[in-house]
């Protein structure tokens, strides 16, 4: 009985630690980096790491190998010497990524495609994407806005113009994977009340643009109009669907495509008044075949979650501090929805969803996160998402303190009905930047394991808690082999397979990556 009792033992700690071992390792930091780096972890090319760095008007492609050991550094000589680089975009394949960048000389504007090998360097000549001509100001930011399919064979780039307040036009340059050009139009979208405006946008899997129209009674108030706007590859006719709000305002709307089941899903959290406190969430489902409302449903936040979520509020305004950022569809058509408490601090005053003009600090146009359990990768980009924001909150003797909280968990059945709700807890916070909160996900198909720093003292912890289709939250271990003096940034971490992700961290001021693999 003692040998059996033992044996079982082993099986279990066995068992434990095949779901709990994970190995990582470090890469060198690079004295030659400055500190002041930006970067972005573009993903796993040919078996090597592809990291992209850009420090003021330098940039390079730094490649790692499975040991996270450099084997290459590349600058790019190819970008204009004469130009600031405005925006940058990866689409990341197996055995290539194309680095797509966008600069202004004199008045042309220019969005431009390089196709980069495992080791950094080009296998081509940079191509041309768009141009706009006779711009007429000095562009600070990108006008272009890069969208990839989920399945990556159909890449956009598109612009909206605004100047006409009751008709916006959106230019369109869609391409497949190899660049070749399908279609360039010019789409013009009506903008019947005064406070419209075009938010989100999507490219689903056939080449199809996807977005949303949005109405507000006033400037930067709670959204009460919705309208799905759908363009297909090859027509300069978009369709233009009304959604039921009923009675609702709605605030942080979020649209993702199923390219699987052919539906577009448009959700958003909601309150019953306008300015109110956040009361439930929103959702409606779209047949793209039939341009029919399958689904239009709202689910209200119970006393028992708003307790299980809530930090130091009351329960009414348990959820008014979060933002949706990540929505992950599942293969039969139900979905999940992950949202996270994030806030900030500036001379003793806290802003609030309102002080940030109804945007997420989470907001990217490319908003989605996860394709889902086994059906897709994460993004990442680098900067500070808080930008959307608009304010300028830093002051020589100011201190703005970022706040990141809880994490809501639920799941919807394809109905549309909440199955079951979950919360993560951790309470973070740090002064003038928000790089080490947040966290990051990875997707193994069977579960999905959040990355976040617990903070002990003075110093940062990274930790992992895992989560089952079932919404059961398993507390791993703390992640063995973690050295001191690393200072890891989770909500920056780039997932490169299927049980594996780079995080970027930093050691004695220097960036350097990390590679957990589990």
């Amino acid at each position: 009985m003692k040998r059996s009792f033992l044996l079982s033992l082993m099986m279990v700690l066995g068992a434990i630690f095949d779901v709990s071992g994970q190995n990582i390792v470090y890469s060198e930091p690079d004295r030659e980096d400055p500190r002041t780096l930006n970067f972005e972890v573009v993903g796993k090319i040919n078996g090597k790491f592809l990291i992209y760095k850009n420090a003021r008007d330098d940039h390079f492609f730094s490649s790692y190998d499975a040991d996270m050991k450099l084997s290459a550094k590349v600058k790019m000589d190819y970008l204009p010497d004469r130009a600031r680089i405005l925006g940058t975009d990866f689409v990341a394949y197996p055995d290539f990524a194309y680095f797509i960048y966008q600069y202004q000389l004199k008045n042309v504007y220019y969005v431009m495609a390089a196709k980069i090998g495992a080791d950094g360097k080009t296998m081509n000549d940079p191509i041309l994407l768009d141009t706009t001509a006779n711009l007429g100001y000095t562009a600070n930011n990108r006008i272009y806005t890069i969208l990839n399919s989920e399945d990556k064979q159909k890449i956009a780039a598109f612009k909206v113009s605004t100047r006409n307040e009751k008709e916006h036009v959106v230019t369109s340059c869609v391409f497949d994977k190899q660049l070749s050009l399908l279609e360039k139009v010019r789409v013009s979208i009506q903008m019947p009340d005064k406070n419209d405006y075009l938010g989100e946008f999507g490219l689903d899997n056939e080449g199809s643009l996807v977005c949303l129209r949005e109405s507000s009674v006033a400037q930067n108030e709670s959204i009460n109009k919705v309208s799905l706007v759908l363009k297909p590859l090859g027509s300069i006719n978009p369709t233009v669907s009304e959604v039921k709000v009923k009675s609702l305002f709605l605030d942080d709307t979020r649209i993702k495509i199923d390219n699987l089941n052919k539906k577009i899903l448009i959700t958003s959290f909601f309150s019953k008044q306008k300015r109110g406190n956040i009361d439930g969430l929103y959702y409606t489902l779209w047949d793209k075949k039939t341009g029919e409302e399958l689904l239009n449903a709202t689910t209200v936040f119970s006393d028992e979650f708003r307790t299980d979520v809530r930090g130091e509020g009351s329960l009414k305004n348990a959820f008014n501090d979060f933002y949706l950022k990540n929505l992950i569809l599942r293969r039969d058509g139900g979905f999940m929805m992950i949202a996270e408490s994030a806030y900030m601090s500036s001379r003793g005053n806290t802003f609030n969803r309102w002080d940030m003009m109804n945007t997420s600090p989470f907001f990217n146009p490319g908003f989605g996160g996860m394709g889902g359990f086994g059906m897709g990768g994460m993004g990442m980009g680098f900067g500070n998402p808080w930008s959307p924001w608009g304010m300028n909150t830093m002051g020589p003797n100011n201190v703005t303190r970022y706040f990141s909280d809880n994490i809501a968990i639920i799941s919807f059945e394809p109905d549309g009905k909440m199955e079951w709700s979950n919360v993560i807890r951790k309470t973070q916070y740090d002064d003038n930047t928000d790089n080490y909160i947040g966290y990051g996900l990875v997707n193994s198909g069977d579960q999905l394991r959040f990355l976040f720093n617990v903070q002990d003292k003075r110093s940062n912890i990274l930790t992992d808690q895992s989560m089952s289709p079932t919404g059961q939250i398993n507390r791993n271990p703390t992640i063995k082999n973690l050295e001191r003096g690393y200072d890891f940034m989770p909500k920056h971490a780039k997932q490169t397979g299927s049980r594996q992700a780079i995080i970027p961290c930093m050691f004695r001021g220097y960036t350097c990556f990390a590679k957990i693999d589990y």
